[in-house]
């Protein structure tokens, strides 16, 4: 039903009001917010899992992203009296903060109806926010080094991972770089996952100084790619699998095989990596969900000692 420019649809009994649907949020795609509704509508079976039960951290672009943008951690209060939330203390507040969970189809809609380009996930689900399900490596290039200098260390992160016993998936960051996911599904807490992630960044730092910087200096991270092992933390969020950026075009943090990355780092061309929503759309009809063992896989973090003993190659 139109309603003075703005349409109220219905999704699963749920009443959204959407509004300006033919705004452009990416120009140079002329990507519209009706492009925004319909590929979260449609990505929404491999989405929906990995975002039930986690709280979020808002990416809004109201004019697209040419415009200005601003996070919020806390969902607005203008949200529809269904949307569910769960309160996360903030140490900056010194407060409980009501953010916004996203556990099905009428939720993520109304998100994209109101500019939420970028959904940004808690690596914990909100009823054990002390709990990571997942352990995550952020690899971030320094220019000159690119996305391909990235699937080196995805590489050399994916051996050192395996010689300790542990699977892990790799996914585009949707910007510059790749991100690296291991499952755990088990107890642990931040006080394991973050130095663990810290002491694997160290060691890959000490064993390929040319190519590997774990510090976050950007003096030192110039042709090399940052191990940013920070996002291991309760406080923070990360963006998540399937999620649009930002960027000049709808690009999407997808998740690739590790044959792809092996190809990108032979090949030394990354086209590859790079995939807008509607390469996303297709490869997830051809090919399901590659990211789904990361919510179902359950795996032991190694401890310092076992670590230590890794082999170099």
């Amino acid at each position: 039903m139109a309603r003075g420019g703005a349409i109220e649809v219905d999704v699963a009994g749920r009443r959204i009001v959407l509004r300006n649907l033919d705004k452009v949020f990416y120009p140079e795609a002329g990507f519209t917010k009706r492009d925004l509704v319909d590929y979260y509508t449609r990505i929404a079976p491999a989405l929906l899992p990995h975002l039930r039960g986690r709280p979020l951290t808002l990416k809004r672009y109201p004019d697209g992203v040419a415009g200005p943008f601003f996070y919020e951690k806390r969902c607005p209060r203008h949200r529809p009296s269904w949307f569910r939330t769960e309160a996360v203390w903030s140490d900056g507040n010194q407060a409980f903060i009501d953010h916004c969970v996203v556990d099905d189809l009428a939720s993520l809609v109304w998100l994209a109806s109101i500019a939420d380009l970028e959904l940004h996930a808690s690596l914990s689900l909100a009823r054990s926010m002390s709990r990571p399900t997942v352990l995550a490596f952020d690899l971030d290039p320094g220019p000159p080094a690119d996305v391909v200098a990235c699937c080196d260390v995805a590489l050399l992160l994916r051996r050192l991972l395996g010689a300790l016993g542990l699977e892990s998936f790799p996914k585009t960051s949707g910007s510059k770089g790749l991100q690296v996911y291991v499952p755990l599904n088990r107890p642990t807490s931040y006080d394991e996952t973050k130095p663990f992630a810290h002491a694997v960044a160290r060691l890959l730092e000490q064993r390929h100084p040319r190519l590997v910087v774990e510090r976050m200096a950007k003096s030192l991270r110039a042709g090399k790619v940052l191990v940013d092992w920070s996002q291991n933390d309760p406080h923070k969020t990360t963006v998540c699998v399937y999620s649009l950026r930002a960027r000049a075009r709808p690009t999407v943090s997808a998740p690739v095989r590790w044959t792809e990355v092996e190809k990108a780092a032979r090949s030394r061309r990354a086209a590859g990596l790079v995939l807008e929503a509607r390469d996303v759309l297709r490869r997830v009809e051809r090919g399901g969900d590659l990211f789904e063992p990361v919510l179902t896989l359950m795996q032991r973090l190694p401890g310092a000692a076992e670590l230590a003993r890794a082999p170099a190659r």
